[in-house]
């Protein structure tokens, strides 16, 4: 498996732009620019090329819909955070009435307790 690796490698280098996703059409470029005699090697070297070829374009895609997901999410955070850091204001007389409330709300349970334990 390393001789077909580093010979498609190789070959990869020089001439990536004749190879693409079909096994028969990349076989024919490795006739083009080689001389392999032994069949099985010429098929293996091809079909590591058509294997690698489709792996970089499916790795390729995956980015791309990385990219593009990341990049709509964006729109959709900066909407959020100006909604989420109004701020709220209080006026002193309400906090004034509430705390009042809170006092008559306390001083009624505990009448109510004092009865209880009486």
């Amino acid at each position: 498996m390393d001789r077909i690796k580093r010979i498609s490698y190789e070959v990869l280098d020089e001439h990536k732009s004749m190879f693409g996703v079909d096994f028969a059409d990349n076989k024919k470029a490795l006739d083009q620019i080689s001389i392999i005699r032994s069949k099985s090697l010429k098929n293996k070297i091809s079909g590591y090329i058509t294997r690698f070829i489709k792996k970089e374009i499916r790795e390729e895609k995956v980015k791309q819909a990385q990219i593009a997901s990341s990049q709509s999410e964006e729109p959709i955070e900066k909407e959020v955070q100006p909604e989420t850091f109004e701020p709220t204001t209080v006026s002193k007389e309400t906090s004034t009435e509430d705390v009042e409330e809170k006092t008559e709300t306390t001083v009624e349970k505990t009448e109510t307790t004092d009865e209880k334990t009486e």
